[in-house]
C-alpha cells in the first residue's frame, strides 16, 4: 500500500506565536523555529516518519487543516526535489520528539505561483502559521503501512463513539453495520425489494454535518438519486447503511468521517473529518440493465502491406 502525502502539503492550519526574534530563516524566506525535544538523533534522507501537522491563517485564528487529534501525517524525509519554501526541506535538522514553528507569507505564495489569486483566505499581506510535532521514525515503509492502519482504526473507532454519544443524547435507537455506521431505521420498507450489493437503488436524501447544518439534498421535485450499491460511486456509509432497508424504507444515517469524506472533507461544504447525517428514503430498489458488451478492436493483420 502507498501512502499519499501530498494533501498535507497544499494548505492545512497551526497557532504559532510569530516572534522574529525567536526565528531563523531559510535562504528562500521561510521563517522557522525548532523547539528540541528529547531525540538526540537528526532525521536524515530516507527516513520515514510519523508527525503531527497543522495550519492556521493568522489574521483570523482560523484552522485551514490539523492532524492533531486525528490521523497524524506521514511521509519520506526526501529533501532532494524540493520546491522552494517548503517546511519539508527542515525536516534534516530535527529529531523525533522536536517541535517545528513556521511562517509562510502569503505573498510570497503568489509570487512563487502556489497560488493564483487572493482571496477571502489568503489575503495579500497575510501569514499563514504552521507547525509540526515529529512523533516516530520507522525503519521500513511496511512498519509505517502497519502504523497508519492502526492510526486509521483509532480514528474510525473515535467517530463511533461520537456518534454514539450523539444518537444516546438525543435518545434515538439504532442499529450498527459491520462498517461502523450507525442506522436509524423508522420504516424498513419492503423486504420482497431490498437494498443489497449489485442492486440500482434511488434514494431521496438530505445531509447535514453534526451541528445541523445542511450541505446537500436531492431538490424539491427533483428526480431521486440513483446509484448501483458496491459500486463505490458514493460514500462507503452510504453502501453500508442503506443495506438495512428496503424499498419505500425511512431512517437516519450517522455515518463517521472515514466512512464519507475522511481527512480531506469536501471543502468548502464539509470539513475535515466531519462526521455525517443523512435522512434518507428509498424510493426505488432495482436490479440494473445489462451493460452492453463493449466492441473489441479487431487485431492488426501481421501480413498488411506484403
Amino acid at each position: 500500500m502507498k501512502i499519499k502525502f501530498a494533501s498535507f502539503i497544499v494548505m492545512a492550519s497551526a497557532v504559532v506565536l510569530f516572534s522574529c526574534q525567536q526565528y531563523d530563516k531559510t535562504k528562500d524566506g521561510l521563517v522557522y523555529k525548532i523547539t528540541k525535544g528529547s531525540g538526540t538523533q537528526k532525521l536524515k534522507q530516507g527516513d520515514f516518519i510519523k508527525f503531527n501537522l497543522e495550519f492556521r491563517i493568522k489574521e483570523k485564528d482560523t484552522v485551514l487543516n490539523s492532524t492533531y487529534g486525528h490521523v497524524p501525517a506521514f511521509l519520506k524525509v526526501d529533501s532532494t526535489q524540493l520546491p522552494k519554501y517548503d517546511f519539508r526541506a527542515l525536516l534534516t535538522k530535527c529529531s523525533v520528539g522536536d517541535k517545528l514553528e513556521f511562517v509562510i507569507n502569503v505573498d510570497t505564495l503568489k509570487k512563487m505561483g502556489m497560488i493564483m489569486e487572493y482571496n477571502n483566505i489568503f489575503k495579500k499581506g497575510g501569514l499563514i502559521n504552521g507547525k509540526v510535532e515529529i512523533l516516530k521514525s520507522y525503519a521500513t515503509e511496511q512498519d509505517v503501512n502497519a502504523d497508519f492502519m492502526k492510526e486509521m482504526d483509532v480514528e474510525k473507532q473515535r467517530e463511533i463513539t461520537d456518534l454514539e454519544k450523539y444518537v444516546k443524547g438525543k435518545n434515538v435507537t439504532t442499529q450498527k453495520t459491520a462498517s461502523g455506521v450507525l442506522v436509524e431505521v423508522t420504516n424498513a420498507g419492503d423486504a420482497a425489494a431490498k437494498v443489497d450489493s449489485g442492486k440500482q437503488v434511488s434514494i431521496i436524501y438530505k445531509g447535514a454535518l453534526m451541528n445541523g447544518k445542511v450541505f446537500d439534498s436531492t431538490a424539491k421535485g427533483a428526480q431521486p438519486y440513483s446509484f448501483v450499491i458496491g459500486a463505490h460511486s458514493v460514500i462507503q456509509g452510504w453502501d453500508d447503511g442503506l443495506k438495512l432497508f428496503g424499498k419505500g424504507g425511512k431512517g437516519k444515517l450517522y455515518v463517521p468521517a472515514m466512512l464519507a469524506y475522511g481527512a480531506q472533507g469536501n471543502m468548502p461544504v464539509i470539513p475535515p473529518y466531519a462526521n455525517l447525517v443523512f435522512d434518507v428514503e428509498v424510493a426505488d430498489v432495482t436490479v440494473p440493465a445489462p451493460q452492453a458488451p463493449q466492441p473489441v478492436a479487431p487485431a492488426a493483420n501481421p501480413h498488411a502491406g506484403h
